[in-house]
């Protein structure tokens, strides 16, 4: 089970690159690093991090095939949905998802104060 969620959050990842993730102890990086993490901690605390690697590797060829050689390479698509999922899971564009319209800003407008204190300029570093 853990090459298998492993590998997808590899895909994720590189799908998602540079959102940032926040690890133990508040620990932050982009999310392209994270399965690198994850593979570097499990190594440490003794269960060998093979697992994790696999996954890793599976990751990255089904990433590389599906999405990098395709787009980035021009070569054909090596990799595809079966056809007869589309049937239980259509592929449909537009519509109606998610959970609708983000909320307004609860922030007042921008007066002149805004009712925090006017703290200067201070001092620059290397003027005079």
């Amino acid at each position: 089970m853990d090459p298998l969620v492993l590998s997808v959050l590899y895909v994720w990842c590189q799908l998602n690159k540079d959102t940032v993730v926040q690890f133990w102890f508040g620990t932050r990086f982009k999310a392209m690093y994270l399965p690198w993490v994850l593979f570097a901690f499990n190594l440490i605390i003794g269960s060998g991090g093979m697992m994790e690697l696999f996954g890793i590797v599976v990751g990255h060829l089904y990433f590389f095939l599906m999405f990098k050689y395709p787009q980035d390479f021009g070569g054909t698509q090596l990799l595809g949905v079966p056809t007869f999922l589309y049937k239980y899971f259509p592929n449909r564009q537009g519509g109606v998802a998610g959970f609708g319209t983000a909320p307004s800003s609860r922030r007042p407008a921008n007066n002149a104060g805004g009712g925090r204190h006017n703290w200067g300029q201070g001092q620059q570093l290397g003027g005079n």
